[in-house]
């Protein structure tokens, strides 16, 4: 087996106990943070409305609470429910969920996760649209009058909370001013009436409905991939390689575009991992400005709703994610520069 092979076989095995690592602890915590499930439903039998005053007065037997306990699987020690969570339960997956009890936590991601998964790729694919050129383009023109104007936007963009922005771009697009434009709409991820829509028309309105959530999704790693291909591109063009293309007789235009880029990308491929776990996990904050009923929305409302279950789901799949990850920026490193070994020897 070659050294590579061998490296991302190790790499591939260390997911499990890394995985098992951050579930463990998670599902730790949640065990012992007060207002849980059992803490909940008793409230609710003391007659405890939402904002915490009592309706009713009632008390609560020790045979009660033990079975309140039972039901939520308290009763048991806690690695059995840990086992039982991540085995027994496909990690949880097959629950019924605290908060909404007709729904199992897999139903519940399983329609949440393709809005993320669209708004995700849409602003992965955007974001290295944009930021590679433009990156590139300000390494070849470094110091011109372009380098300095696009600085100034990059440095404006980075300086700006993705959902700062969003609220931002609802304030001037979305009509919930009447001093600026009633162009897109506030909120949500289709209309109402979308499946009784023509093709075109479902088109336009999921454009629409995605134009100002996936400009924060880009502005959130613009600035970052920008200046990172500008510096790794100039970095490259100081080498002595590029050098020595041009003193045989090759144009700097053959001696970047041909040498010099590629080994540029290296440090792109570094944020591979950390992108996809943000893209495909869903964005917390923007989905909330712009009540987009995606993943990072869920994992919110579970944590504020105490609903462990439904939070330990979604924690799971972005691990996940997040780990396959690590492994795919270790791989396009391969494809990038096929010189680069994983032998320490």
């Amino acid at each position: 087996m070659s050294d590579r092979a061998a490296y991302f076989l190790r790499r591939i095995l260390l997911i499990f106990p890394t995985f098992i690592g951050i579930t463990f602890l998670t599902y730790l915590l949640t065990q012992f943070v007060p207002g849980g499930p059992v803490e909940q439903a008793m409230m609710q039998m003391r007659g405890f409305d939402g904002s915490g005053v009592a309706t009713r007065s009632e008390s609560i037997s020790e045979e009660q609470r033990e079975a309140i306990r039972a039901h939520f699987g308290f009763d048991k020690p806690f690695l059995i429910r840990y086992y039982d969570w991540l085995v027994v339960n496909k990690m949880g997956m097959t629950v019924d969920s605290y908060k909404y009890s007709n729904k199992t936590v897999w139903q519940l991601i399983s329609e949440r996760f393709p809005v993320s998964l669209t708004f995700g790729i849409a602003g992965f694919v955007l974001t290295y649209l944009i930021c590679i050129p433009l990156g590139i383009a300000k390494a070849l023109r470094n110091g011109s009058a372009f380098d300095l104007a696009s600085s100034v936007a990059v440095f404006t963009g980075y300086a700006i909370p993705a959902f700062a922005f969003g609220m931002l771009l609802k304030t001037v697009f979305s009509g919930t001013s009447e001093h600026f434009f009633d162009i897109f709409p506030i909120g949500g991820f289709r209309s109402e009436f979308f499946e009784e829509m023509s093709f075109w028309e479902k088109v336009k309105d999921q454009f629409m409905h995605m134009f100002l959530p996936v400009m924060c999704y880009v502005i959130g790693n613009f600035a970052v991939l920008t200046l990172l291909m500008k510096n790794s591109l100039l970095e490259q063009i100081s080498q002595d390689y590029v050098r020595t293309v041009v003193a045989k007789g090759g144009s700097m235009k053959r001696a970047v575009w041909k040498h010099a880029l590629r080994n540029a990308l290296i440090p792109i491929a570094t944020g591979f991992g950390g992108v996809l776990s943000i893209m495909f996990a869903g964005s917390v904050l923007i989905e909330r400005v712009f009540n987009i009923p995606g993943m990072g929305l869920l994992s919110l409302e579970a944590i504020v709703g105490r609903d462990y279950m439904v939070f330990m789901g979604t924690l799971a799949l972005t691990s996940i994610v997040a780990l396959l990850g690590r492994v795919l920026s270790d791989f396009c490193y391969v494809l990038i520069d096929p010189r680069i070994s994983f032998n320490k020897g």
